[in-house]
């Protein structure tokens, strides 16, 4: 079986039986996509929901905003085969330093509105997510199932 350790700001794609895993998901936002007709699961890890003004152009990685990671996975998807309809599972987008920033608002909701915006762009459905609190997270996300453990910081883990 393939695991595949997704790290912040990247993607990755797998087949069944395989599984992408991202450990210490703060403000983060895990996008997660799966073809249950293929058995292909696709996730990134945002970092931030967008680019500021002019970092487009300086050639960072897609994975990095929600508004591009979007369009990422789904090309990715597209590439091995998997034509959808896809399912969309999303986690993190905590506030872990609530102290820090408030006037600009906070990144971790920012980021999961973000998610959430671009997967309806792409006319792509949240099935099921796992965002927001005071916690940290770590996501295993196995494509043979489409099923995602979400486990917090503190220990209790949801299944998506």
């Amino acid at each position: 079986m393939t695991e595949l350790n997704v790290a912040i700001a990247r993607h990755g794609v797998v087949r069944a039986p395989g599984r992408l895993l991202c450990v210490g998901v703060g403000s983060c936002v895990v996008i997660a996509l799966h073809d249950p007709a293929s058995g292909t699961g696709a996730l990134a890890h945002v970092l931030l929901p967008e680019a500021p003004p002019g970092a487009a152009s300086a050639g960072g990685h897609p994975a990095r905003y929600a508004v591009t990671a979007v369009p990422l996975l789904v090309g990715a998807l597209r590439a091995r085969g998997a034509e959808g309809p896809y399912v969309a599972k999303i986690a993190g987008g905590a506030t872990l330093f609530p102290e820090l920033r408030p006037a600009q608002g906070r990144i971790g909701p920012r980021n999961v509105e973000a998610a959430r915006k671009a997967l309806g762009d792409a006319g792509i459905a949240v099935a099921a997510e796992d965002t927001g609190g005071w916690a940290g997270r770590s996501v295993v996300f196995d494509v043979a199932t489409g099923k995602m453990a979400v486990r917090l910081a503190g220990g209790e883990t949801h299944v998506l």
